[in-house]
């Protein structure tokens, strides 16, 4: 028996901020990064509870790839809180974050026969890439390890998809957060777990990255462009929290870990390499996951008069966008030392292997394959 959930109630559309409007009579956490602040972001939310006199309070000390140390101060804000709403605003680390630290808490709390209800989650991306608002991955930083958590409970209750966040995301950062979204698509679209639900998310989601990455990098004003990838960030979420994802996110999430790579540069320059790998191109297999990729590039309408000539349209696709977009072909090209690249080689493949999204790629690797997949990640 599979299954297929879909928990948050999704508000879209510019504007789509005005649902908080609902909210009175309520404590509310905010959960955010400086950034937020400084931009004003953040305001769009508080004047719309000072004009409905609702008592908030806001931790801001969110930072990329977020470790347990800060998680640990959040939790400690929101015990003395005890907030009945909580809204995470940001990327995904400010989402990220605002989950474990409702996880920590409930727990804690309800340890202590405190009797504290689960706050009503309200997660509110600002960039178009993790889908974090709909999924039930929670990934924190501990040392140069990222842990994911996975549980339902940390799966928000609303998402609130409003394109007048991310107006202003810097054009290298779309870029980066819209690869994202391209390799959460596809990994759910090859995962062990995919399913025909699934499948339907993945391909839209890769349908819109491919028709408006380059004219939402080009020219960030194109509201509609922005629009359509923040529905395709959300799309491939709701895709890989039920489908799970693959060997592109463990090795992403090791190689960030160790060389604060951002999250999705690194998986749009893993993302060719492990496409033929898992299509065994070489092999002169035509596996289930290499029909797949096949098929995306008959959706795309790339070339495809055979299995393997669709996989090779879709990696040279990947490519290309790639390239347009000034994202690394290689980690040489990121300057990473080789010295320091080899002596982490073992402890990141290890990583990779025991990482919970290896479970579900479509093959299953072993420990030197991975590192030769990271090698020739590197480059020459």
């Amino acid at each position: 028996m599979n299954i297929f959930r879909i928990k948050p109630t999704i508000y879209f559309d510019r504007g789509a901020v005005e649902y908080l409007k609902n909210i009175k009579n309520k404590r509310v956490s905010i959960v955010t990064d400086p950034f937020m602040l400084k931009s004003g972001a953040a305001d769009k939310i508080t004047n719309i509870f000072k004009a409905n006199k609702v008592e908030y309070e806001i931790f801001s000390d969110i930072t990329p790839d977020p470790p347990i140390e800060t998680v640990a101060v959040g939790v400690n804000k929101m015990l003395s809180f005890k907030p009945d709403v909580v809204i995470a605003l940001g990327g995904g680390s400010s989402i990220d974050a605002a989950k474990s630290i409702i996880f920590f808490t409930v727990k804690i709390l309800n340890t202590n026969e405190d009797n504290y209800g689960k706050p009503i989650f309200i997660a509110i991306p600002t960039t178009s890439g993790t889908g974090s608002e709909v999924t039930s991955f929670s990934v924190i930083t501990m040392g140069t390890t990222k842990f994911p958590l996975i549980n339902d409970e940390i799966i928000p209750d609303v998402a609130i998809i409003d394109a007048d966040f991310v107006k202003t995301v810097p054009q290298q950062i779309t870029a980066d957060t819209a690869m994202d979204v391209l390799t959460h698509a596809i990994e759910a679209y090859v995962s062990a777990n995919s399913s025909d639900y699934t499948d339907a998310l993945a391909e839209k989601a890769v349908k819109l990255v491919f028709e408006y990455l380059l004219r939402a990098y080009k020219d960030g004003n194109d509201v509609t462009a922005r629009e359509k990838l923040h529905n395709a960030s959300c799309m491939a979420g709701m895709a890989f929290t039920n489908a799970s994802l693959g060997i592109n996110h463990s090795m992403a999430h090791t190689l960030g870990g160790n060389f604060h790579i951002p999250h999705g540069r690194a998986n749009a320059i893993i993302l060719p390499y492990v496409i033929k790998y898992n299509a065994s191109l070489e092999a002169g297999e035509e596996t289930e996951a290499g029909k797949k990729y096949a098929n995306l590039s008959r959706i795309l309408g790339l070339p495809c008069s055979s299995v393997n000539e669709g996989v090779k349209s879709i990696i040279a696709a990947i490519k290309i966008l790639i390239k347009l977009t000034n994202i690394p072909m290689n980690l040489r090209e990121v300057k990473i030392d080789k010295n320091d690249f080899s002596n982490k080689l073992e402890g990141m493949a290890a990583d990779a292997l025991k990482d919970k999204c290896t479970a579900t790629n479509p093959i299953k690797p072993s420990k030197d394959e991975l590192i030769q997949l990271f090698q020739e990640i590197y480059g020459k």
